[in-house]
């Protein structure tokens, strides 16, 4: 009862001013009562209080509480209590987004925690959370490239496909220019307002059958914007291989990072370059992707209102009937 009461508006509310009425009948009613009736408390009267005002000359004189609580009700009938029901049409113009990731043994860099591929793949799912109305895609490469998950806004099912990759389900090797393009493929037909391809790699092209150069012209011709993401730095970088013991121990391997194909790769699709160097880098990329390709969204609220005036009106209503039945059907002959 409560709960509604709080749901209540009004569309008339400077109605309510008026309950200042059946306040002043109830002061002036008392204010009656004690001249007409003024009391004298005498000692040898008290064992007589109990005996002193019969039920129905209680009822009579106090059937004014009918009248004042009618007139509360009526007043807020008055007044058009209603509920209101808010309704949101919310429309997208929702960004297909396809991954590509290297999943090379070099991704299995030490310099990043767990290492470099765990660390983009966790990036990559905190990015997938926060894009909720978008559709978006997963391509793995090294020595060539696969889709691991096409286009879709079951974002559950992509990260469990996302956790599944490891390196070495495919042979060792680089193939940038074979995971653009095939990105760009699963791009190409969106009817998407905007088209993304978000690609991180830690290498140079040194695998594939199609030039980065290439699968960068494909990427412009369909109005594909590229962000690339260089993970590490030219030089070494440690890894963790098994000893000839079967144990683990720390090497320098070195590390090829091609900059300046990622960078134009980025610049010819009006994306950008970023090179990231730890954890908390690859994470700013992210989110600063994440605010230049905003999703746009246009909410359409309609409120509807329901009318709930009838509840009081019937209620004041049956208190007036009650109070005429007994002042004049029960308690008239009273003096």
């Amino acid at each position: 009862m409560m709960s509604f009461l709080r749901q209540l508006e009004f569309a008339s509310p400077w109605v309510l001013y008026f309950l200042i009425v059946p306040l002043l009948m109830v002061l002036w009613h008392f204010f009656r009562l004690r001249k007409k009736y003024p009391s004298l408390r005498l000692p040898i009267t008290a064992g007589l209080v109990a005996h002193s005002k019969p039920f129905r000359g209680m009822l009579k004189q106090n059937l004014f509480i009918l009248r004042v609580l009618s007139l509360i009700f009526l007043i807020f009938a008055l007044a058009r209590p209603q509920t209101s029901f808010n309704e949101e049409n919310v429309n997208t113009e929702g960004i297909d987004i396809m991954l590509a990731l290297d999943i090379s043994g070099s991704m299995k860099a030490l310099d990043f925690k767990p290492d470099r591929l765990g660390a983009a793949k966790l990036t990559a799912s905190n990015f997938i959370k926060n894009r909720k109305n978008d559709r978006m895609g997963l391509v793995v490469f090294a020595s060539e490239s696969f889709t691991q998950c096409p286009l879709t806004t079951d974002h559950q099912m992509l990260q469990s496909l996302l956790r599944d990759i490891d390196e070495g389900l495919l042979e060792s090797g680089t193939a940038i220019g074979m995971g653009l393009s095939t990105a760009v493929i699963r791009l190409k037909d969106s009817d998407a307002k905007s088209r993304v391809v978000i690609l991180l790699t830690d290498g140079d092209n040194n695998s594939g059958f199609i030039d980065p150069v290439t699968a960068t012209e494909a990427a412009k011709q369909f109005g594909i914007r590229v962000y690339t993401i260089g993970v590490g730095k030219n030089g070494m970088a440690p890894y963790r291989v098994k000893g000839p013991f079967g144990n683990y121990q720390i090497i320098q391997q070195e590390v090829k990072l091609d900059e300046k194909l990622l960078e134009q790769i980025a610049n010819s699709t009006g994306g950008k370059y970023y090179n990231v160097k730890n954890n908390k880098a690859l994470d700013a990329v992210y989110e600063e992707i994440d605010q230049l390709e905003k999703t746009r969204i246009q909410v359409t609220r309609i409120t509807r209102k329901t009318e709930r005036f009838y509840w009081f009106l019937i209620i004041g209503g049956m208190l007036l009937l009650l109070e005429w039945i007994l002042r004049y059907a029960v308690v008239r002959s009273i003096p």
